[in-house]
């Protein structure tokens, strides 16, 4: 059994895949999970209406793709309160 192997440009390339033993025995291979630090931040932004993570990403990262860079400056939070309007989000040094 093999795991899909991540697109190169993915933030799981080069993470070797583990195997995962079920409760009824059977194995699966899944891609192995990633420990992430804070990277440094490279300011703070304020939360206005309509703000969606995406945009934000576009805005920070220059790729609306990347919106995960957000949610990994921003540990403490999940996604649906860093697009809250008025809340105060770690911008990533990208």
């Amino acid at each position: 059994m093999s795991a899909a192997v991540p697109d190169p440009g993915s933030r799981y390339a080069g993470r070797p895949p583990i195997a995962v033993t079920g409760p009824d025995g059977s194995v699966r291979v899944l891609g192995a999970p990633r420990v992430v630090p804070a990277p440094p931040a490279r300011g703070v932004y304020t939360v206005r209406a309509g703000d969606r993570l995406d945009l934000l990403a576009h805005v920070a990262a220059g790729d609306s793709t990347r919106w995960w860079l957000l949610a990994d400056a921003n540990p403490w939070a999940d996604a649906t309160r860093l697009e809250r309007p008025g809340q105060i989000v770690d911008l990533p040094d990208a």
